[in-house]
């Protein structure tokens, strides 16, 4: 582990541009964990998959700058505007030669993807259609199947609980395991069930934490889940490392610290989610 994003990692590691939910909480009380939101920069021996686009992918679009182009998917749990605001600013969207896929499991087809981007993406929201984006392309697929992208990585996908449906990632190479359960709550019982044996045995899972136990009871039905279901999980399925995932946007550095302290002690090994933090799953 580490918070040095130029150190070497192993076959399959995330780096993480935004850990925030519902919106972005620049400020003096999220300076150490971070307050972009959500986008996650996998890395499978090397090669870069995306992880939702939200607020933090400006940040890694401009490091990609100085990178030569080329091909990137970016897999995207759902829509919600917090997981799609950064598209918009991510710099090699709008050069051709890095030739984008864009990749949608909640959705009925690449139509359906693209209208609801291009709903972001226009006057008087912002002045640029989505026909300016001409590295991408959009697909659709459902959620459950497995899906094949550009250079030849398979990624297991599952049907998540969110109001308006989101999906979860397993990504496997080179006999480890790191699962993406973002945007996700707790509570029925099929679904659970469906998430638990996708997260089994997985050396690393990111999951949905916005809210702890005390705070969960009046925020059901928003579709997030909880620190200590996090580490609960983790225990059920035989998870090396949970990380908490999607901070509230009211929560900070220091309140952050605490759970981080209650989950470390509820499940050794649990990590809390910062920006520019590292983790191998190898």
């Amino acid at each position: 582990m580490s918070s040095d994003l130029e150190v070497p990692v192993g076959p399959l590691a995330v780096r993480f541009w935004g850990v925030r939910g519902s919106l972005p909480t620049p400020g003096p009380s999220t300076l150490r964990y971070g307050g972009d939101t959500p986008c996650l920069e996998i890395l499978v021996d090397g090669q870069r998959v995306v992880v939702d686009c939200g607020s933090g992918a400006r940040r890694l679009g401009l490091k990609m700058l100085g990178e030569p182009p080329g091909p990137l998917d970016i897999l995207f749990t759902h829509s919600h505007l917090d997981h799609i605001c950064g598209l918009p600013f991510f710099k090699p969207a709008y050069n051709a030669a890095c030739n984008i896929k864009l990749w949608a499991g909640h959705l009925r087809d690449a139509q359906e993807h693209q209208e609801v981007l291009a709903r972001l993406m226009s006057p008087p929201i912002f002045p640029l259609p989505t026909s300016a984006l001409r590295a991408c392309q959009f697909r659709a697929f459902d959620a459950g199947r497995t899906i094949i992208l550009q250079g030849g990585i398979e990624v297991d996908t599952v049907r998540l609980n969110h109001p308006g449906g989101a999906t979860g990632y397993r990504f496997r190479h080179a006999g480890h395991s790191l699962c993406v359960i973002t945007d996700h709550e707790h509570g029925n019982p099929e679904i659970d069930a469906d998430v638990a044996a996708f997260v089994a045995g997985a050396d690393i899972m990111i999951y949905d934490a916005m809210y702890t136990a005390l705070d969960y009871p009046r925020y059901a039905g928003w579709g997030h889940s909880t620190w200590e279901e996090a580490t609960a999980l983790a225990r059920r399925a035989g998870v090396r490392t949970p990380v908490i995932f999607h901070h509230d946007p009211t929560r900070s550095d220091d309140a952050l610290d605490e759970i981080a302290a209650a989950a470390a002690d509820a499940y050794p090994g649990a990590v809390v989610a910062r920006e520019g933090l590292v983790l191998s799953a190898g």
